[in-house]
């Protein structure tokens, strides 16, 4: 597919890295050469320097024969702009923008082909918020994601010290939750990917990634960790967009204490914020202020700022003092990989959050839900099974029978619509049918492809 990316920041570079490993032609944009430089130097990728909403900028890039735009600069005006130069001049069939403003929401008359002429919008920094509060709901949790309207979720755990399910085999972890709809469909020891047998030992810091029912995950986690104390006090370091949005979500349902350094931008989160919500200004990584306001009794330490090596520290020296739990907001992926499963319970990078909604758009075939998991090394979707056993290489035809890369696992099939829906855990010989939704892990990107072709419908396929 050829991608057009207008913008070399720190979203767009991200979306150039996933993107580019599943062997896309990938064009950026970017008035900073210099930036683009770097970038070519380490993606195979092609920059241009210039203002993408130049028609002689887009049509250097190849927007004559784009399959797609996706918008990422760092203003709002410009990726609006940008979408209706490529539909109305280069008639690129998908747009995709970046917008930090609410007023403008998908399918608002004023991103239609006749306005902006914005196919899909994108917001990193609710999407941030919104996977911030599943691990708030789900405090066991490494990663919560969701499927089929949140009918499924997709769970990632570390085996604790202590827990019920260290020492024992993968099959004895099943019998331990005989009543729950649950997969075990990935497991990962020191970086690397064992096979999920019956016979396999878990042992403590084992990255296990569960499929299960909703109504079944909160009871299966609590028990993994022996806990049954949920999320009450909240503690953020960082009063900026994602601070100040996470705050009013968590309003009225949770303790929430926010840190801010700049004493303005205090005054006006005093002022949007309920009354009850307690906003200090001060620094996160003052060791005093953290033991005054008695972090050691905070369930949830939320380090947001928009520094990292802060983030970093004040998440460290939370942990450090007592807090249950701690999430640094980290930018560059390198400090990512170094610092995950540390002191650190979640080092969370606000680009990759939103990987999973483009990739939604790039997949071929009906893929209804698409996750990037293990910071971009694997990745679960969500497709659909369409046409019937003369046009499907799924339909009416049992797992087994399916050619499935190697090490890829259906973890769950959701089946029919409204009250009738049901969640399947797949066995070797169940049969798939039209119109199933199966949710499935892919442990390495390069097989994506494999499994796309699978659910194209072709009118020849026998």
């Amino acid at each position: 597919m050829r991608i057009i990316i207008l913008g070399a920041g720190r979203v767009g570079e991200s979306v150039a890295e996933s993107l580019v490993s599943e062997r896309n032609d990938i064009t950026v944009i970017d008035p900073d050469p210099q930036r683009l430089r770097e970038l070519e130097e380490r993606l195979d990728l092609r920059g241009v320097a210039g203002n993408g909403i130049h028609r002689e900028v887009m049509k250097r890039a190849g927007a004559d024969d784009a399959d797609m735009l996706i918008a990422c600069a760092s203003l709002d005006e410009t990726n609006l702009v940008a979408c209706k130069v490529a539909t109305d001049l280069f008639n690129i069939p998908t747009t995709i923008a970046r917008l930090r403003t609410d007023d403008l929401q998908e399918g608002d008359a004023l991103l239609a082909r006749e306005g902006f002429a914005v196919d899909h919008v994108i917001r990193p920094e609710q999407s941030v918020v919104r996977y911030i509060r599943k691990l708030i709901d789900y405090p066991e949790a490494l990663q919560v994601l969701e499927f089929s309207g949140g009918r499924v979720l997709l769970v990632a755990v570390r085996a604790a010290h202590g827990s019920p399910v260290v020492n024992q085999t993968i099959g004895e972890f099943r019998q331990l939750f005989p009543e729950a709809q649950m997969r075990l469909v990935a497991l990962y020891r020191q970086e690397r990917l064992l096979r999920c047998e019956g016979a396999t030992r878990l042992l403590p810091g084992d990255e296990i990634f569960l499929l299960a029912d909703r109504e079944h995950v909160r009871a299966v986690l609590r028990a993994m960790h022996r806990s049954e104390q949920p999320v009450k006090r909240v503690m953020i370091s960082g009063g900026g967009k994602v601070g100040l949005r996470l705050a009013r979500m968590l309003a009225g349902e949770y303790q929430v204490k926010v840190i801010e350094r700049d004493t303005k931008r205090c005054e006006y989160l005093a002022c949007e914020l309920p009354g009850d919500m307690l906003v200090l200004q001060g620094d996160g990584t003052d060791e005093e202020l953290l033991s005054d306001e008695n972090v050691e009794h905070v369930d949830m330490f939320l380090a947001l700022t928009s520094d990292d090596e802060d983030n970093i520290l004040s998440a460290m020296l939370a942990k450090r003092l007592g807090a249950q739990r701690v999430l640094a907001l980290i930018n560059r992926r390198a400090y990512v990989d170094l610092i995950q499963g540390s002191t650190i319970d979640i080092a969370l990078s606000p680009a990759q959050t939103v990987i999973g909604e483009l990739l939604t758009h790039v997949r071929r075939g009906d893929v209804q839900a698409v996750h990037s998991l293990r910071r971009g090394a694997a990745e679960a979707l969500e497709g659909v099974a369409r046409g019937d056993r003369r046009t499907s290489k799924l339909v009416g035809r049992r797992i087994e029978q399916v050619a499935w890369p190697a090490g890829v696992e259906v973890g769950a099939i959701v089946r029919g619509d409204g009250a009738a829906q049901q969640v399947l855990l797949p066995h070797h010989d169940t049969l798939i049918e039209s119109d199933d939704h199966l949710v499935i892990f892919i442990p390495q990107k390069r097989q994506v492809r494999e499994v796309e072709r699978l659910f194209q419908v072709s009118a020849t396929f026998l």
